[in-house]
């Protein structure tokens, strides 16, 4: 599913450490609705690299690297509908 799931990165050099680590244990998939949720999601999360990422925010706190950040968010009403469609099939 992973692969499957950032198949937008395919022909990144970092494409398959992601889908290993991101398939390294559990997943929780969760959809966040409200007032500019995916803006607020993303300042929770905290800045990609958690070396960047401001203090108690999820990558701070839990991320490893750049590419083991620990947490994936949508970046736009537009993706947060292909992603929830994705794992929510019905």
């Amino acid at each position: 599913m992973a692969e499957d799931f950032y198949f937008v990165h395919k022909e990144r050099p970092f494409f398959n450490d992601l889908c290993t680590y991101m398939s390294s244990g559990p997943v929780v998939v969760m959809v966040l609705e409200g007032n500019n949720s995916v803006v607020k999601n993303r300042e929770i999360m905290g800045a990609t690299n958690p070396k960047d990422a401001a203090k108690g925010t999820i990558r701070n706190l839990y991320g490893i690297s750049l590419d083991k950040n620990s947490v994936h968010g949508s970046d736009s009403k537009e993706n947060a509908k292909i992603e929830i469609d994705f794992f929510f099939k019905e």
